[in-house]
């Protein structure tokens, strides 16, 4: 097996570990409370922010994985 193939394969086990990361990140990030009828939301950006950064970068990573197994 050529040593392209092993860096992809594990640019897209990488790529798919930081994503689930990422997705955690922004579901953990925000929280509903029903109080008396009333939907109370409550996010936190920041949390956001990081979830979304972990994703881009699984993308990428992604990404390049996918062009290594090609080549």
């Amino acid at each position: 097996m050529k040593s392209n193939k092993i860096i992809g394969i594990i640019l897209a086990v990488v790529a798919l570990y930081i994503g689930y990361i990422g997705i955690t990140k922004v579901s953990k990030s925000t929280k509903e409370v029903n109080v008396l009828g009333l939907e109370i939301d409550a996010s936190n950006e920041s949390g956001k922010e990081k979830g979304y950064l972990y994703l881009g970068a699984a993308v990428i990573l992604f990404a390049g994985g996918m062009y290594s197994l090609k080549k």
